[in-house]
């Protein structure tokens, strides 16, 4: 039963083939000329090229499209839903294709996984937690602002995945844990697990939470408030200063981790302090999210592709530790989140959920 799985970034779309849970190959299929950044407007003509950039790759693979059971993309930007496999259906793209929640690479994953569904013949299309899942519990919506509260966008379909695989190194069904798994790579984001569901996690695409490589994380708010209206600086300007130009980048010029590390080796002491106040500042959001947990926590999972710097897990342990004992589960891991979501649904293990518009 082979299930292919696709995951668009800005330039191209990482696409994946599946048997069952097992991957046969990973490739990166590049957008047509003048496709490149075209989520955030996509027009027909533009989904058209791209649809056939992958029909003429999966012939250069020598797949036979019909032989496949089933599609799965990324999921893109919805209305708030729960964690699940998701069906793709009209509504969902309609959402998706006005970009009605907002512009991300991610919106055409689900595009392409029904446009390719449609062409092996009506094979069925899915998208897996995307990254809108919405499962806080009420005091976690609370912000202190009535105008602003507190939503859910973090990296669900990662975080649901290795919460998933911990749970069955435990022996257990992951309805029947309770984690706190931190996200930690270009954004990070630090969920409280319980019982299967993420009742409390940091929004960092609004800049909520840690800083990161390249993201600001929670700021003094009136120095901030202050900066946006002293007259020296444009929106577009001060959201790049928070997303995209903060954090490490913003103190060493790079949001490269390995370079930022080959500093600290070096000798650099400012780089190693801004190391272990991100060490502090991830360890700070941990914490957190077991007061969500009420201090009932069976594991501390660390995932990302930050994960995999050995020094940088030791300094968070160092602080965490108290709390319960750390996984690493390093990586995103995200073709293969998609092909399990679609697997169960496919093996009859749980049942695909329905999108309808608001």
């Amino acid at each position: 039963m082979r299930i292919f799985a696709l995951n668009p970034g800005t330039t191209g779309i990482k696409a994946a083939m599946f048997e069952e849970a097992r991957v046969l190959w990973t490739e990166n299929i590049d957008y047509p000329p003048g496709c490149a950044m075209g989520y955030a407007s996509l027009d027909r003509e533009a989904e058209e090229m791209i649809r056939g950039a992958i029909l003429a790759f999966l012939a250069s693979k020598s797949v036979c499209i019909q032989d496949i059971a089933a599609f799965v993309g990324r999921g893109g930007l919805l209305h708030p839903i729960s964690g699940g496999t998701w069906t793709v259906n009209e509504a969902m793209l309609a959402d998706l294709r006005s970009n009605r929640y907002g512009s991300h690479a991610s919106n055409l994953g689900a595009i392409m996984a029904s446009r390719l569904a449609d062409d092996a013949g009506g094979k069925p299309a899915f998208t897996v937690d995307p990254v809108v899942v919405d499962e806080l519990i009420p005091e976690a919506r609370i912000s202190g602002m009535p105008e602003i509260p507190r939503y859910s966008i973090f990296h669900a379909l990662n975080q649901k995945a290795v919460a998933r695989r911990a749970a069955a190194q435990l022996g257990k069904r992951v309805e029947e844990c309770s984690f706190i798994v931190a996200h930690i790579g270009g954004g990070i984001t630090v969920g409280a697990h319980s019982s299967g569901r993420v009742i409390d996690v940091n929004n960092a695409l609004g800049g909520y939470g840690p800083m990161t490589p390249d993201r600001a994380g929670t700021l003094h708010m009136l120095d901030l408030v202050r900066m946006c209206f002293s007259g020296r600086h444009t929106f577009d300007e001060i959201k790049k200063k928070i997303v995209g130009g903060g954090g490490l980048r913003a103190y060493l010029g790079t949001n490269d981790f390995r370079e930022i590390m080959a500093l600290v080796k070096s000798g650099d002491e400012r780089a190693a302090l801004l190391v272990r106040a991100l060490a502090l500042q991830i360890s700070g959001e941990i914490a957190a999210r077991a007061a969500a947990l009420c201090g009932r926590v069976e594991m501390i999972i660390l995932t990302g592709g930050l994960a995999f710097d050995e020094d940088l897990c030791a300094m968070i342990e160092e602080r965490v530790g108290w709390i319960a004992p750390l996984m690493r589960i390093p990586g995103e891991g995200e073709m293969q989140a998609l092909a399990e979501g679609a697997l169960r649904v496919l093996r009859g293990e749980e049942e695909a959920l329905v999108y309808e518009r608001e």
